[in-house]
């Protein structure tokens, strides 16, 4: 079974409450929510994915920096691989409009 997961940072986030796995046949794929730029927080969480769920593939949020990225690469060791999604600027610009309204900047988001 292919077993892969996407990492997606939220101001909320929480990854021991925001978890969920589907599972078909053939893919078992979880997403996990960490708390908004939390780096250290998205390490753990691939380590743990890797190591104690046998993840062999993540895909992290557009909001990654290349560091993060480069972190998470270097901690899962090459157990599993690491990607990144990424949009085209008006995409990126229309997501920062919308959560930037939502209040996900603020200081209290």
């Amino acid at each position: 079974m292919f077993k892969s997961s996407f990492i997606v940072m939220a101001a909320d986030g929480d990854p021991a409450k925001y978890r969920a796995t589907i599972k078909t046949s053939k893919l078992e794929f979880t997403t996990v929510l960490i708390k908004l730029m939390d780096f250290d927080q998205a390490v753990e969480v691939a380590k743990d994915l890797v190591q104690n769920q046998g993840v062999q593939s993540i895909y992290l949020c557009a909001g990654f920096t290349h560091q993060a990225v480069a972190r998470i690469a270097s901690a899962v060791g090459g157990r599993a691989a690491v990607q990144v999604a990424r949009g085209d600027p008006p995409s990126t610009m229309m997501v920062g409009e919308i959560l930037t309204k939502e209040g996900w900047f603020d200081e209290e988001g």
